[in-house]
């Protein structure tokens, strides 16, 4: 299993001079640390930009800075160098992208102004842009693979459902916290070992990127909702799975507090969308 990426994810000094963020480098190295997690082979993209303008070239959108006849050769002969390596290995799970690039944009790129439009424009880099067929992620949503499953976990219905999920989602390359791991699930623990348990579901509710939570039955179970409300006040995502029928009110599934602070699916399909997995071929993220 392998994905192309955009070079400057693995080489961030190929980006131009003075954009590089922390946060830029931190996202970077979660989605290095994903692909090693998951034994996923990383192959670099060539860098158009670089190779047409060099190494300390200053920030600039393509209409500014590469659209000459010489960029589009440059970039036909760099797309044939792509396809041979996908005609090689079979196609990759996906293209890794860097949103805001010319070249190398997802969701989003700095194109230019034309028209009196903005000079950032939604879709893909001009280089991405190249190979339609092929899923892209960008490295943002792609860094985001730690999740914690939030559910209740009192009885062996419970917890054989929790499994499941917690199955599905580690097959769809996602790190999983599942609570019920944590230790002792007896009525008699002591007062120490109940602590433990609690410091140890919060680091973890910490070091998460996603949220995912289990919200069947009457009402949603306390623990659950004491986590997905510490996950939304730590502006973390949450995804709250509810396949039971029941409704709450006219116009709601649950409880009102809970359902609007989260996105409520009601299959592993619709789950597996919410969260990205970069295994469901889907539009551009």
């Amino acid at each position: 299993m392998y994905v192309l990426c955009s070079p400057c994810i693995l080489h961030p000094e190929l980006r131009a001079t003075g954009i590089t963020r922390s946060s830029d480098l931190a996202l970077f190295e979660r989605a290095i640390e994903r692909c090693r997690y998951f034994d996923i082979e990383m192959v670099p993209l060539p860098c158009p930009e670089t190779l047409h303008l060099g190494p300390d070239r200053k920030p600039g959108n393509f209409l500014e800075r590469l659209n000459t006849p010489a960029f589009a050769d440059l970039m036909d002969n760099l797309e044939l160098q792509v396809q041979d390596i996908i005609d090689e290995r079979g196609p990759p799970l996906c293209i890794l992208g860097v949103n805001s690039s010319p070249t190398c944009g997802v969701t989003s790129t700095y194109y230019g102004s034309e028209d009196q439009q903005s000079p950032k424009r939604t879709g893909r880099g001009v280089f991405l842009a190249r190979f339609p067929g092929i899923c892209a992620m960008d490295v943002a949503t792609f860094a985001k693979y730690r999740i914690y499953l939030a559910a209740p976990l009192f009885s062996t219905a419970e917890r054989t459902y929790n499994a499941t999920l917690y199955d599905l989602l580690k097959k769809h390359l996602f790190e999983v916290f599942l609570p019920q791991e944590a230790g002792d699930d007896t009525d008699t623990r002591m007062k120490r070992e109940q602590a433990r348990i609690f410091i140890k579901n919060k680091e973890d509710l910490d070091r998460a990127d996603i949220v995912v939570a289990v919200i069947d039955g009457a009402d949603a179970d306390s623990g659950t909702a004491w986590e997905m409300g510490y996950a939304y006040a730590h502006n973390k995502p949450v995804v709250a799975v509810r396949t039971d029928f029941r409704r709450a009110g006219v116009h709601e599934q649950v409880n009102l507090m809970l359902e609007e602070s989260s996105k409520v699916v009601s299959s592993t399909i619709e789950l597996l969308e919410s969260v990205n997995s970069p295994l469901i071929g889907k539009r551009d993220v």
